[in-house]
């Protein structure tokens, strides 16, 4: 029965006084600060006036978010995380502690940037655009990114006009909506912390859990509140199509966008997700185990063993990676490698015996004759 791995932070069976107390101030140590659910899974937030024997768990509070971390299908297999937060953050409310955490610095290091280089970081980047310049084109690119890392630099009022094809009256309320200095030097203006050179999108991608069953208490809410409260609980299911729907979609698409702008997509992820892809795709991701970035990357992180014997009063530890990289399409010719276009290619079909006998155990919808 699937259950709840990580609580706020910690595995539920850390009761260390100092893991007590930064769960009845709901701490998230990935965030460091209140849990905030993920960012967004508002849903699950619960009202404490209508729950008094929870809100007792935290004096102060009125809403808690359901701060469910990772959920384990079964005993003593790796648990699914599904929270963002808990695989990658570098958001504002990011530490120096933080950004130079464990996964942070692994991912760091597939980005190549030199040694010294000050790189900004936007979160919930949404960048839309359509040909405005040609009425018959109904092109359009409307997709909004994690996070959007770049080198950051002094521009001057002409290289930041030349940068974003603005006038300076609207980039310049632009600027300074976003927290912008300008400094004056002979004459001429410059921007400080500027972004220049060539953008990283990052991706984070955890999974989906199956929406749980209310009357058995195993939905999100329900699973938390037992669990905090030290009753037997039921945690509700991974639903692995729907994720891995919600990255096919993207990933190709993203990617191809970073390499039109000189930068690259890597995507963020866990080891059972990435097995996953493999399994149900023709995406089969250990021919892509790579050492450098190419035109699609994943990155794919892993509890390894750690999780079997976790230490009182620290985070379970994310301690092996695994980089995937490789071409979007293949090569042309007779010459042809595996691609990332295989993920949504499927890994096998079966043969039509099983459709025939998958129909006849279902009565049918209708008839018509035609």
């Amino acid at each position: 029965m699937p259950k709840i791995y990580e609580l706020l932070g910690y595995p539920i069976n850390d009761n260390s006084p100092e893991i007590m107390e930064s769960r009845r101030r709901a701490f998230c140590p990935f965030i460091s600060d209140t849990c905030d659910g993920g960012g967004n899974r508002y849903m699950a937030d619960i009202d404490l006036r209508e729950h008094p024997e929870l809100g007792e768990c935290f004096p102060g509070m009125t809403r808690v978010p359901s701060g469910v971390c990772s959920i384990q299908i079964s005993d003593g297999t790796s648990p699914w995380i599904i929270c963002p937060r808990r695989l990658l953050y570098m958001g504002h409310k990011a530490d120096e502690a933080i950004i130079k955490g464990e996964t942070q610095t692994k991912l760091l290091e597939k980005c190549d940037y030199p040694k010294g280089t000050l790189v900004g970081i936007w979160a919930e980047a949404k960048v839309k655009y359509t040909n405005e310049e040609d009425d018959t084109d109904t092109s359009a690119f409307d997709y909004t990114f994690d996070y959007v890392m770049m080198p950051l630099g002094r521009a001057s009022k002409a290289e930041a006009l030349e940068a974003t094809g603005l006038k300076w009256s609207v980039l310049q309320k632009n600027l300074r909506h976003s927290g912008h200095t300008f400094a004056l030097r002979n004459g001429e203006t410059y921007i400080e912390d500027f972004p220049i050179g060539s953008p990283v999108i990052i991706e984070v991608m955890t999974s989906s859990t199956s929406g749980g069953n209310k009357n058995k208490r195993s939905c999100i809410p329900q699973a938390f509140e037992d669990c905090m409260l030290g009753k037997h609980h039921l945690a509700p299911g991974i639903n692995y199509r729907q994720v891995w729907a919600r990255m096919a979609s993207q990933l190709i698409v993203k990617s191809q966008a970073a390499m039109a702008w000189n930068g690259k997509t890597i995507w963020v992820l866990q080891d059972l997700l990435a097995d996953y892809i493999s399994a149900s795709t023709a995406l089969d991701l250990k021919k892509f185990i790579s050492g450098h970035t190419d035109e699609v990357n994943i990155l794919a992180f892993s509890y390894g063993n750690n999780y079997k014997q976790p230490e009182n009063s620290k985070t379970v530890s994310l301690s092996d990676s695994t980089l995937y990289a490789g071409p979007i399409r293949a090569n042309n010719g007779e010459d042809v490698h595996p691609c990332f276009q295989d993920i949504v290619l499927a890994s096998i079909c079966p043969p039509k015996n099983v459709l025939i006998t998958a129909l006849t155990k279902k009565r049918l919808a209708n008839r018509l004759t035609v």
